[in-house]
Order: structure tokens, then sequence, then C-alpha cells
């Protein structure tokens, strides 16, 4: 068995689609829309073949995310595998320079990974690993 992937309910999924595209190479396919339930979702492919779903609807209410470093029960994080250490640190800078967040690292943790986190444009955490 494998996971086929993750959804996210997103307030705005044309900016996080375009975030993922442009920071972790996604592959985004056309936008699905249902016009009964103004439902609408991006399916977006990586490298590796895991697929990420942002799906967005009026009617699902925001997480207040005033405190965004709080961690919450379930979903915790999404970790993204770069391929070196180097591109960890080259991945966090630039992010960090274009404005999103940083809440750790890059450090070497005690269970051995060298990972940086990051917040994505609605705040969900992004573990970048080597």
């Amino acid at each position: 068995m494998k996971i086929e992937h993750v959804a996210l309910w997103a307030n705005d999924i044309e900016q996080l689609k375009a975030f993922y595209e442009t920071y972790f190479e996604a592959q985004g396919n056309a936008k699905y829309t249902n016009p009964r339930t103004h439902y609408q979702s991006y399916f977006l492919t990586f490298a590796s073949g895991a697929r990420l779903e942002l799906m967005q609807r009026p009617d699902i209410a925001a997480l207040n995310r005033a405190n965004s470093t709080q961690e919450f029960s379930g979903y915790a994080h999404l970790a993204m595998a770069v391929g070196s250490e180097a591109a960890v640190d080259e991945l966090t800078h630039r992010l960090a320079r274009d404005g999103y967040e940083r809440l750790s690292g890059p450090r070497r943790t005690g269970d051995g990974y060298y990972e940086s986190v990051v917040l994505d444009p609605e705040g969900n955490r992004i573990e970048i690993t080597v």
C-alpha cells in the first residue's frame, strides 16, 4: 500500500498552488469546479509521484492562526525532501527572503534529521529536509 495523496482545505487555492509550484516544483492539473457546491480543487504532483490536493469551498471555516507557532491536534506538517543539506539551506533562506515565516532551522534534530520548518501562505507547516 501507499498513501495516494494528502489534502488541504485552503482559503486561496490559487495562492497555495503558486507557492508549491514555485518553491517545490509541483505540477498542478486543471482546476476542478463543482458549480452546485462551489467546491474547487487542484491536484499537485511532485517529482516523486506524491500528490497534494488543494481544496476550497466557501462554507469551510478558516482556522484562526493568529498564533501560527501554536501546535494543534491532527495535521502537523508536510515534509519535503530536497536532496541535500545545501538544498535545505538554500530553499529555507529563499523562502525567508521572500517573506515566508521560518519557525526553525536549518538544524540537525535529535533524531538525526537535517531540517527547517517554514509556514506556507496559509500557515501550514512545511518541514524541509534532506
